[in-house]
């Protein structure tokens, strides 16, 4: 590459943000993150992976312009060879394309597209790859995602292009990252044990088990264990509602800082809680949880947990 092309060298500090399905992240960690440590030293570029049990995460490239076009083609490589690995048993005639997603501050995307297209267009013939800027912002951001396809070499040269343009237009105003979601995986209980559902396995999650053997015990609900398992926190499951009155002084500790702990509660059970707007002269609050006997058993025992923890003994419920 022609170091005359950026001001200065190539010591411009840049970040890149790209966007990967879990499958492709866990080929880039390697194992025991072997991959991603080699990729480091090679690369001399600092790149992190975000946490998550998500569907989706960020890889963050940051560094002197030169590493992280280093990082782009041991990422670029790393990918094509999954599709290499992938294609030995495959009939399929045409190739996959290797395919990356830049995640990038909105007000940067006007200067990516040019007037009219322009800059975009000529990105697109200079370097054989194809780029598409998503037209809407990711969830909760004030990013978009660009799409670039094509083979390494034009992958490559196509995202130097971009951070050209990057550099010479930088981001206005505050930007809000994207971050990906963790997966709301639906959670099974069979034989006992709680599962969450991640694609086609079923992971044991002790903590939940714990959480549900405790919740039976305290329970008024008879709970059947068929050989299927029925679905604990499942929403399909017989949806009924159970009331809780709970005393005016105790409300705060199960709402929580700004709801923090009603929410946790809803997350955790899976049930829908409703707390009645105070009532003139009374000195109680109404509770009214609604979900499957198996939710709100689990959403009854985390309100007792957070009462008894408030008044020492264990809460009325």
């Amino acid at each position: 590459m022609d170091t005359g092309v950026i001001e200065g060298g190539l010591n411009v500090t840049l970040t890149i943000r790209l966007l990967m399905h879990g499958k492709e992240v866990g080929s880039i960690i390697g194992k025991k993150g072997e991959s991603v440590k080699k990729m480091r030293e090679e690369s001399g570029a600092r790149i992190n992976i975000s946490e998550g049990n998500c569907p989706e995460r960020i890889i963050t490239l940051a560094g002197p312009t030169n590493a992280i076009f280093k990082a782009f083609a041991v990422i670029i490589d790393k990918l094509e060879e999954d599709i290499s690995s992938s294609m030995t048993n495959s009939t399929a005639a045409s190739r996959p394309l290797v395919t990356l997603r830049l995640v990038v501050p909105a007000s940067q995307c006007g200067s990516l597209i040019g007037k009219g297209g322009c800059e975009i267009k000529e990105i697109r013939e200079s370097t054989g790859a194809q780029v598409q800027v998503a037209g809407d912002m990711l969830p909760n951001s004030t990013e978009r995602a660009i799409t670039i396809a094509g083979i390494p070499q034009s992958i490559i040269e196509c995202v130097k292009q971009i951070c050209m343009v990057m550099l010479e237009s930088p981001p206005k105003g505050v930007t809000t990252p994207y971050r990906p979601k963790p997966s709301s995986s639906p959670v099974i209980f069979a034989g006992g044990q709680a599962y969450t559902i991640q694609g086609q396995y079923a992971i044991p999650q002790p903590d939940l088990t714990k959480l549900h053997q405790l919740a039976m015990q305290q329970s008024h609900f008879p709970m059947t264990h068929g050989n299927t398992g029925f679905s604990g926190l499942d929403a399909s499951a017989q949806t009924t509602s159970h009331e809780l009155t709970i005393p005016n002084d105790l409300i705060g500790c199960i709402i929580g800082r700004q709801g923090a702990k009603i929410n946790e509660i809803r997350q955790m059970s899976g049930a829908q809680i409703k707390i009645a707007n105070p009532v003139e002269g009374s000195t109680d609050r109404q509770v009214t949880i609604t979900g499957s006997a198996a939710s709100i058993s689990l959403a009854q025992y985390l309100i007792n947990v957070r009462l008894s923890s408030e008044t020492g003994g264990m809460g009325s419920s």
